[in-house]
């Protein structure tokens, strides 16, 4: 009522005190009733105007000031307001209610609330209260894991160890600090390996080049012909370059994820670490995730960047062979561009588009096959009967398979290398072996430390290496992928049909270089073949 009255005197005149009537406004700003002047008087500011004005200013912005005050949906309001409920600035455990600051007041003047704990305002205060019994839960069941009641502990958890949620919270904080350590080391370390996979991508760049540069200037040096080979060899550069690249920067991007996921960790563990409410904090404790050790990134080290060498070792010894060479062995050149020598890991594939990406096409060496077998199909099919009995001349003087009915490839599996065989007939062997230099080891494949085995039945398969046989399981199929990373020292036999099944994985070091083999069973009543597949 007073401001009302302070308020109606500005509607008065200052002369004769009453309500003004037609009022105006004098130099000096002041305001009367209406009067007769000669000369019409310079306008001034309205004394009366601005001040209403003031007024209408300062009780927008204590309205504004109170619509701030009030709690929104995200958050937590005030239980004890009856009208519009405003935010609340506190949380009582002991109470468990949340307070505005108006209502708070009793907590700071009351020595009766000395002993109550008040915490950031929660709207899990309802999880402080036994579902069962309605009472605070201030024990936590270490034989259940569970906070309590007391009526609990001498009810349903009469005879369980149990301890105070303080004791426990303390026990827990100590894993969670062990946790919070664990996951900043992690991220230290995954930052340190993202600078190796900088570094390697800056020599990736440099070898190509350098690579690339050094082959033109060799091939300039050659006809025509071999500047025909020259661009195509650029053009394969060029994309196993883009290759390795986008290997690289695929683990940087699994690094990147793999770091932002453990700083979210890392901000959800100190979270946690500042939670008041222990019973809260357990609660919090119990449904937070482990951090997961299966989803690390494979570790990477710095390795001496040469990783082009091999192609141009093989470029410069095409030169020297002209054109009758490097139509023998071009493929052999094409083959070493993939064999870029980056000591990455090499993810493995999965699915059977990702092996077809590195597909191999094999045919057989003449010079090593076995008397009784035949090649056809431009030496991609081997055979135990042929349509002409003089296909092949006398083999006595070519150093070949003797005893057994084996083959080798021509091909050496240069780089991570699949292929696929298809089978006809009573049964065969799919190997992988190092290859004599002097002379052709006679002896069957599996038999020895320097190949490894997969034999074909019609109802099963058995794995052989030096000796020591394996049977496998595995669906039946005519059809065997295999799958080789001389580097990775990975080798894989997978039964192939509408879908891939991994029949046997060996992890190993291969130290030499490696060929695949076919050994052709003897047979007296049914003719064995072997193709290596042409994959388009």
């Amino acid at each position: 009522m007073a401001q009302q009255g302070s308020k109606s005197v500005k509607f008065h005149c200052s002369v004769c005190r009453d309500l003004l009537k037609e009022p105006v406004t004098i130099p000096c700003g002041h305001n009367y009733c209406r009067k007769s002047f000669i000369s019409r008087p310079d306008l001034e500011k309205n004394s009366m105007l601005e001040g209403l004005g003031e007024d209408l200013k300062t009780s927008g912005h204590q309205a504004a000031s109170a619509d701030l005050c009030y709690a929104g949906p995200e958050d937590v309001s005030c239980d004890v307001c009856t009208e519009k409920k405003q935010k609340a600035v506190k949380s009582c455990l002991v109470c468990l209610v949340s307070y505005c600051e108006k209502h708070l007041q009793p907590h700071h003047d009351s020595s009766a609330f000395d002993k109550h704990k008040l915490v950031k305002p929660s709207n899990r205060l309802k999880g402080n209260i036994c579902s069962t019994h309605n009472e605070v839960m201030k024990t936590f069941c270490r034989t259940d894991q569970q906070c309590i009641c007391y009526v609990c502990c001498m009810d349903k958890h009469k005879r369980h160890v149990t301890v105070p949620v303080e004791v426990e919270r303390a026990e827990k904080d100590k894993d969670l600090k062990m946790n919070l350590q664990e996951v900043q080391k992690k991220i230290q370390t995954r930052v340190e390996e993202g600078k190796v996979l900088e570094k390697e991508m800056e020599g990736i760049k440099l070898s190509a080049d350098k690579t690339i540069e050094d082959s033109d200037a060799i091939i300039n040096e050659l006809v025509s012909y071999i500047k025909e080979k020259g661009s195509n060899l650029k053009q394969q550069i060029k994309s196993q370059q883009e290759t390795e690249e986008s290997r690289v920067k695929e683990l940087q991007n699994n690094l990147e994820q793999e770091i932002t996921e453990l700083r979210r960790k890392e901000e959800e563990l100190k979270q946690l670490s500042d939670t008041e409410g222990h019973t809260e904090f357990l609660l919090s404790y119990s449904m937070m995730s482990k951090l997961s050790e299966n989803t690390d990134s494979p570790s990477f080290k710095m390795c001496q960047v040469k990783y082009f060498e091999d192609l141009q070792t093989a470029v410069l010894e095409a030169r020297e062979n002209l054109k009758a060479f490097l139509s023998e062995e071009w493929r052999k050149i094409t083959l070493t561009v993939r064999s870029v020598d980056v000591l990455l890991p090499q993810i493995e594939p999965k699915i059977r588009d990702d092996f077809l990406k590195h597909s191999c096409q094999l045919t057989m060496d003449p010079d090593t096959v076995h008397k009784n077998l035949f090649l056809s199909n431009q030496n991609r099919t081997v055979s135990d009967s042929a349509p002409n009995p003089n296909i092949y001349p006398a083999y006595k003087t070519r150093d070949r398979f003797s005893i057994q009915q084996q083959v080798l490839s021509k091909e050496s599996l240069i780089g991570p290398c699949y292929w696929e065989v298809e089978m006809k007939g009573k049964g065969l062997s799919v190997a992988v072996t190092y290859k004599n230099k002097n002379k052709l080891d006679q002896s069957e494949f599996g038999s020895n430390n320097n190949s490894w085995r997969l034999d074909c039945y019609k109802d099963s398969y058995k794995f052989r290496h030096n000796k020591i046989t394996t049977p496998l399981s595995g669906p039946l199929s005519s059809k065997v992928g295999v799958y080789v990373d001389p580097r990775a020292g990975v080798l894989s036999f997978y039964s192939v049909s509408d879908t891939m099944a991994l029949l046997h994985r060996v992890q190993t070091t291969f130290t030499e270089p490696l060929y695949a083999g076919l050994w052709i069973w003897k047979s007296y009543w049914a003719e064995n073949t072997a193709t290596f597949n042409e994959i388009k």
